[in-house]
């Protein structure tokens, strides 16, 4: 059987591998840039018109870049990593050449470009969308500073440094470029630039800036008049509202897609007025106040648009964003007021999550989001009873800290009553120094996601996931260690013999491992969120909570340390291994829970109730893992029971 010290060394090993691999795999694949092939598509499917005119050639030297595009294009698209439909991808670029090559007209042209564009979004998403709404007004001085010498002080395209360019700068005031022309790609150009023209990359500018000028340049082309009517519009109809249900939307939307549903007058309207301010789209529709479900109901719409332009992929990542940065902040505040309501909105929301994974038809999938955003309305009436605000947010702390802090608690009292027992008390400062850095890491990592960067809903699952892993297949191993040692006898002269050096000079170090990652996975999940909920108005009430919920860990642990010291080393030893061994379990079936979460691993459905306390989820992924690790230590038990009598009879 294998010692301590090699379960906990195999352990780390693979630990350490698990960190190498996420960030690899969260820094997304190495290769060409598809951001710049669909920048080129849009380029030709816009300016091909200047080009060729009724299949004549209006001007050479645009008509030259048509062509180096369209074969640039090919070449890149055969260039990027393989995906799902790259080869139909280059097979209709050859469509595109010939189409370009013959002179069609501009209307196949734009047709084949917005086709092959779209399907290149399909296989290689492309997730350019502000953080914030932008704020053109702030981009008019850079407008001047950067723009006008070639664009003009207006945009028409008659700045005096322009007159020499060959191809001339485009005029942003042209009406039918505005409408062909979205915000995205607008900010493309201004990141990538134009190869082959005039227009450098201005990626040094700030992203802020650069979304700042995409939409104020695509607002050129649009009168006062014209955006006093987008206003009027925007407020008084809720219609308009479920169309650009969000910023993403509105990145992606053009003045010409915008007409084919709402006709040409609103379109021209809407586009106007919101490229000019697109923060109204971050307003609640009108008659309905903006609630704390808002932003996962604008992910959710943007989910079901994605996957109704044919993009699943970013269809799933709007998916994922509604439940972890939409609901799960809002979580502990409505467990603590209808938790079966909770319940209803996670088990709705995984079940279109299955349906994205599943291709399902379109209506099926509207239908489901229908039926969460019903969810959400009933989750709102729960959470706006101000009478029991201060309650909610006291209990909602409370339960917080209660339930992340117990799993911890766990792992290091049974950590630290095993080191006492084995008489090692010298190695306690390993597990203190473990705990005590991970509580350190929490308040940087409240830092850093209060002031520094903002930490996705995956991103947290992720750690969480990996976390629960490592320390499950930790716990594993020591639990099935320990149960051996149960069985073994004279357990003074085994430590004393067999964990000394062991214990000092390499268990040590994985002491503190497992105490670090063991504490900190359950802090960092409490720090967001405290940051999700906290609010000035029920501050004392969740201090109060997270006061509570302090003394009632204290006191758990000070009984735990006492039932320890009580009990005779075997059977100390032996209850701990079984302890230790369902803990796995249950650490296995959050981590898996957590990954599904984060879209690391796929999540079938299935009809058993979820029981969180106990890890149990309902799909065939986690509860098959957890039954993996429970006939591991089913197995692991009696392999030790078998051992002991051959050695009795020998």
């Amino acid at each position: 059987m294998p010692s301590l010290s090699s379960l906990l060394s195999r352990a780390l090993v693979l630990w350490l591998l698990l960190a190498t691999f996420v960030p690899c795999a969260l820094a997304g694949e190495v290769g060409p840039d598809p951001r710049q092939t669909w920048q080129l598509l849009d380029y030709v499917a816009v300016d091909y018109a200047g080009a060729i005119q009724g299949g004549k050639v209006v001007s050479p030297a645009e008509y030259a870049e048509m062509r180096e595009f369209s074969v640039t294009i090919r070449s890149q698209l055969a260039a990027l990593p393989s995906a799902p439909g790259q080869s139909a991808l280059v097979a209709q670029s050859d469509r595109l050449i010939a189409a370009v090559g013959a002179r069609a007209d501009s209307k196949t042209v734009a047709d084949l470009a917005h086709h092959l564009a779209d399907g290149l979004l399909a296989s290689y998403p492309i997730e350019a969308v502000p953080a914030s709404p932008p704020n053109p007004a702030r981009a008019a001085p850079l407008y001047a500073q950067q723009c006008a010498a070639c664009h003009g002080p207006t945009g028409a395209g008659d700045g005096p440094a322009g007159a020499s360019l060959n191809p001339p700068p485009i005029a942003f005031t042209d009406p039918d470029r505005a409408a062909r022309r979205s915000p995205l790609a607008l900010y493309e150009v201004i990141s990538q630039g134009v190869p082959g023209t005039s227009m450098a990359s201005f990626s040094a500018l700030p992203d802020a800036d650069r979304w700042a000028l995409a939409f104020y340049v695509g607002s050129l082309a649009y009168s006062p008049q014209d955006r006093a009517q987008g206003e009027s519009l925007w407020r008084n109809n809720p219609e308009l509202h479920r169309r650009l249900p969000s910023i993403g939307a509105l990145t992606h939307s053009t003045e010409s897609d915008l007409a084919g549903i709402l006709g040409q007058a609103q379109a021209k309207a809407i586009t106007a007025y919101l490229r000019a301010t697109p923060k109204a789209v971050a307003e609640p529709a009108p008659g309905l106040a903006a609630g704390p479900f808002a932003l996962a109901r604008e992910r959710l719409a943007d989910s079901v648009q994605a996957y109704a332009a044919g993009n699943p992929s970013q269809a799933k990542v709007w998916a994922l964003s509604s439940y972890l940065d939409g609901v799960e902040p809002v979580e502990p505040m409505l467990a603590a007021r209808d938790r079966a309501l909770l319940r209803e909105i996670e088990t709705a929301m995984g079940q279109f999550r299955a349906q994205l994974g599943q291709g399902a038809p379109i209506r099926d999938l509207d239908a489901t989001a229908k039926r969460i955003t019903a969810l959400f309305d009933r989750a709102e009436s729960v959470l706006q009873d101000a009478h029991t605000d201060a309650t909610t947010a006291f209990l909602g702390s409370f339960t917080i800290l209660l339930r992340e802090g117990l799993e911890a608690l766990l792992v290091v009292i049974g950590m630290i009553a095993f080191l006492r027992k084995a008489e090692r008390r010298e190695v306690l400062p390993y597990v203190h120094a473990g705990w005590i850095g991970a509580l350190l890491a929490g308040v940087l990592t409240w830092g850093a996601a209060t002031y520094l960067v903002g930490i996705s809903g995956a991103s947290r699952e992720v750690t969480e996931g990996l976390s629960a892993l490592f320390a499950a297949v930790v716990l594993l191993g020591v639990g099935i260690w320990m149960h051996q040692k149960s069985l073994a006898g004279r357990w003074q002269q085994y430590l004393h013999a067999k964990m000394s050096a062991a214990l000092t000079r390499r268990s040590a170090v994985f002491l503190f491992l497992l105490a670090f990652v063991a504490v900190y996975r359950e802090v960092f999940e409490t720090i967001l969120f405290f940051i999700a909920m906290w609010s000035e108005q029920n501050s004392t009430a969740i201090l109060g909570g997270l006061i509570a919920g302090s003394v009632a860990l204290a006191a758990v642990a000070y009984w735990m340390l006492g039932i320890s010291k009580r009990l005779p080393i075997g059977q100390f030893f032996s209850i701990s291994s079984i302890l230790i061994a369902v803990l796995a379990v249950v650490l296995v079936g959050k981590g898996i829970a957590a990954l599904q979460e984060a879209g690391w691993v796929a999540q079938a459905l299935v009809a058993v109730p979820r029981i969180e306390w106990l890890g149990v989820y309902p799909s065939w992924q986690s509860l098959l893992a957890q039954l993996g690790v429970a006939i591991a230590a089913i197995v692991g038990f009696f392999v030790n029971i078998r051992s002991k009598r051959v050695s009795e009879r020998s």
